[in-house]
Formats: structure tokens, C-alpha cells, sequence
């Protein structure tokens, strides 16, 4: 078993890969009472075309999703009453590039741990139970339809996204969940739940040793290739729309506007890039930022307006959020900032106070259980190591910051999304 020692963070990573391909990494905390596990695929929303055995197969918007639900029932009951019962709390949950599930424990992890491997690894679907998880999570769409932050943000996505399945809700629709069947969920699982295509990560008072040797002990030893994945037709124009608007029910207009950035790296680079995004959507427009406190000043933003950047293995956007009485003229704003900033360059001072606190933003993320486990699983599936991220932060200069900047964020990029009050 490989060990990597991060002086820095005191933390130790213990990783191992089994013959199946499945890889596995345990971070011991001795002080803690809580234990966590994390097993995850990668397998999302936005994974809708693939290629296995030789043939390309097209799968309808939500299965990923809906896959998620069903793997909780077992031929003997359901695995979430089953960790419930030996005080755990489990969960689980699907995004545009992998789906997880998870439990905490203080008593019982050997066997908690044990039943996560097992339910996740060996399905269970009838007819009768997928036609019924139809009707539920229909209900389920039918609501989140009717959020305004839901439609606000597709409708951005569909505004800076032509072709890629990240445009589409990770949930589907009630059309495209109704395509489903319990031959369908079985072939998506044999699929994408190879061990090849998972990670199992723990983090806690745990022996990494007894980790491996329970999963080499449940899971099959044969290795099988992942899939081959194919996201369609690659984004040439800068946006599709620049602009849409919709009517609901919201007291103020609400608005996301941002811009489509290139993504696909990995490793290292996809790291830097991602705390390079973060770096330039905290100067441009974060809560210690000029324009922040010019717009919030004027009245043009509230305290829910926020910005960030976000990528995956194939997109990547940044993006502004918020309310506003005019989201026409934060947009300009926004832009006007952006002219200034390549103009008169990065201020240095104000630079290094955004990398401090993003330092201490990561640090106190990996003391967080959850937060560790999910950020190694994530970028595992990026080629690279969530504790490496304070390195590669010191790497990020202001310089690659306002190359980020003029390269990704210029004025014909960008699309605002608009909800207006009825």
C-alpha cells in the first residue's frame, strides 16, 4: 500500500488499486469519533453516450439518477434502513460527472462498511419497483420545475451550451425517465459500477489495511476497461443566446450570467486552472472585491449575490448569481470591471490576501470529513490529489490570473440568464 506523507496538513494518504481496478484511499485520523466512507462512480447526469463492448449506446436524460435511487433496494429490503438500523447515516447523490454514496458512523463500521460495498456492487431491480420510482421521482421534477433557481440556472446553461449533456437536468424529465426499464438500470450498472470506474475513499479512526482487504473480500476480481464516454458535438460559438428571460413568481428578478471557459485538462493543470478560476471570480466580483461593495453600495445587489467558477472533465463556466432590480446593468458592470482589471493589471497586495484565504478555505475543508472524502474522489477522477491543491495554489500567480481573465472571460462570451417577477 503507497503511502503520501502532507507534513503541511499533517495528514497521511494511504492508496491502494485493486486487480479489479478499483482504487482506494484511506486518510487516518486517530482523534476523530466519526468515521465516513465515500464510494463512488464516475458516472453523472452528463454521461448519456457511451461506448462498451465495441458498441456506442445512447442512454435519455435522468438514468444516472434514477440509477442512484433504485441501487438502495436489496432482494431482503433496502440498504438505507439497513445502515439506519446499525447507526449510520447514509445518503447519496448524482452531479453532471458521478454519482456517490456515502454514510457517517461513530459504532458499527466494519459492517456499515461492508453493506455499502455490497448494495452498491450487486443490484436488485424489478418492473414493478421501476415503474413505481417513475411515478416518484416525476413528482419529484414536476416540483423542481417549478423553483425559480432551477430554471434560471438551465436556462443558463442552455445559453452558453448548444450540444453538451451538462445543459440538461441531471434528473431528466418525465418524458425521458419513462424510457426506463429494469434491463436498462441493469446494463447502465455493468457499465459504469465496474470497479475500474470507482473510487472508495475513508476517512477516519480506521485501519487502512482492513479497508482494502474487505473490498478485495466483496468485490469481483476481474478487471473490465470503463467505458468509453462521448459528450457530442463540441461548442464552437461563443454563446447560444445572449440573453433569456422567463416570468414566475419571485418578489425581485433573479439573474446568473457568466461565460463558457475551455475545459479538459487533468492532473495538476486542471487543479491550477481551477483555483485560477476561482482566484479571478473572488478579484472580479467576490465580497471583498470593489464592484461587490459598489453594486451592494448602489442597491443593485443584495447579500445572496455570489460568484464562482466550475469545471468538470468536459465544461467548465464562470459565473455570477444573484437579485437585482437591474441584472442588465450588473452584467455591464461586471464587464466594465473586467476592461479595468486588463487594463491596469492584477493588484498584488489584494492578490496574495485572496490566496490566504483561499488557503485557509482548503485547509479547513479537509478537516471536514466529508468535504476530504469527496474532494479526493473528485479529483481522483481528474488525475490528481485533493491534498496537492495547497501546492499548486502557491504555483497560481496574479499573471495567471489576468491571462484566465483576458482569454475566457471577454464581453461576447458572456449570456445572462433572467427570472422576472410575474
Amino acid at each position: 500500500m503507497e503511502q503520501r506523507q502532507y507534513t503541511k496538513l499533517g495528514e497521511t494518504l494511504y492508496t491502494e488499486t485493486l486487480e479489479n481496478g478499483l482504487t482506494i484511499y484511506v486518510i487516518p485520523k486517530p482523534e476523530y469519533a466519526k468515521k465516513y466512507a465515500f464510494f463512488a462512480t464516475s458516472y453523472g447526469g452528463a454521461d448519456r453516450r457511451f461506448q462498451l463492448d465495441g458498441k456506442w449506446q445512447d442512454t435519455p436524460a435522468g438514468i444516472a439518477h434514477f440509477l442512484e435511487h433504485k441501487l438502495f433496494d436489496t432482494e431482503t429490503g433496502n440498504a438505507l434502513s439497513d445502515l439506519a438500523a446499525n447507526g449510520a447515516q447514509p445518503n447519496a447523490f448524482t452531479s453532471s460527472e458521478l454519482t456517490a454514496y456515502h454514510f457517517e458512523c461513530t459504532e458499527g463500521f466494519a459492517e456499515n462498511l461492508k453493506t455499502l460495498i455490497e448494495f452498491v456492487s450487486i443490484p436488485y431491480f424489478t418492473k414493478e419497483s421501476v415503474a413505481k420510482e417513475q411515478g416518484i421521482i416525476g413528482q419529484e421534477i414536476d416540483m423542481v420545475e417549478d423553483m425559480p433557481e432551477y430554471v434560471l440556472y438551465f436556462d443558463f446553461l442552455k445559453s452558453i451550451y448548444a450540444h453538451h449533456p451538462v445543459r440538461d437536468s441531471v434528473a431528466g424529465t418525465v418524458e425521458s425517465i419513462a424510457q426506463i426499464t429494469d434491463q436498462t438500470l441493469y446494463d447502465l450498472h455493468r457499465a459504469f459500477y465496474r470497479p475500474s470506474n470507482m473510487v472508495l475513499c475513508v476517512v477516519g479512526d480506521v485501519d487502512p489495511e482492513f479497508v482494502v482487504n474487505l473490498a478485495r473480500e466483496l468485490l469481483p476480481r476481474e478487471y473490465h476497461a470503463p467505458p468509453v464516454k462521448d459528450y457530442g458535438e463540441k461548442d464552437t460559438e461563443p454563446v447560444v443566446r445572449a440573453k433569456v428571460e422567463k416570468q414566475m413568481a419571485v418578489a425581485k428578478p433573479l439573474f446568473m450570467a457568466g461565460a463558457r471557459v475551455e475545459p479538459g485538462l487533468r492532473g495538476k493543470a486542471y487543479q491550477k486552472q481551477s483555483l485560477t478560476g476561482h482566484l479571478a471570480s473572488a478579484y472580479l466580483a467576490g465580497k471583498s472585491a470593489p464592484l461587490y461593495v459598489r453594486l451592494y453600495g448602489d442597491g443593485l445587489i443584495s447579500s445572496d449575490f455570489s460568484s464562482g467558477f466550475m469545471s468538470g472533465h468536459s465544461y467548465a463556466f464562470f459565473l455570477i448569481s444573484g437579485e437585482s432590480a437591474d441584472p442588465d446593468r450588473v452584467l455591464e458592470e461586471l464587464k466594465a470591471e473586467i476592461a479595468k482589471t486588463l487594463e491596469q493589471g492584477i493588484e498584488e497586495t489584494r492578490f496574495e490576501r485572496l490566496k490566504r484565504a483561499t488557503s485557509g478555505t482548503l485547509i479547513r475543508g479537509f478537516d471536514n470529513v466529508e468535504n476530504l472524502c469527496h474532494a479526493q474522489t473528485e479529483s481522483h477522477f481528474h488525475g490528481a490529489m485533493a491534498l496537492d491543491q495547497l501546492d499548486v495554489l502557491q504555483e497560481v500567480t496574479s499573471a495567471d490570473v489576468l491571462a484566465f481573465i483576458k482569454e475566457n472571460l471577454t464581453p461576447e462570451r458572456f449570456a445572462i440568464s433572467v427570472i422576472n417577477p410575474l
